[in-house]
């Protein structure tokens, strides 16, 4: 599952590198998708709307085994 997510992140990142920032994959446990904002979007104060609106959105779509994506 962490290959199928690492490749869901890949499609979404570049939307993400145009604002200046990056998501980093840590782990994958049991459908909670741990994931490290980086650059511009590690400092940003609507980084848990990106995560849950926008990440966690789109994961749960393309990967029904995912429950849930937290930033670490």
């Amino acid at each position: 599952m962490k290959e199928k997510v690492s490749v869901e992140l890949d499609k979404i990142r570049p939307s993400l590198q145009a604002d200046g920032g990056d998501v980093e994959l840590v782990d994958v446990i049991d459908g909670v998708v741990k994931v490290k904002l980086k650059g511009a979007c590690a400092g940003c104060p609507m980084s848990t709307m990106t995560i849950k609106n926008g990440i966690e959105r789109y994961l749960k779509q393309q990967i029904p085994d995912v429950k849930s994506v937290e930033q670490v």
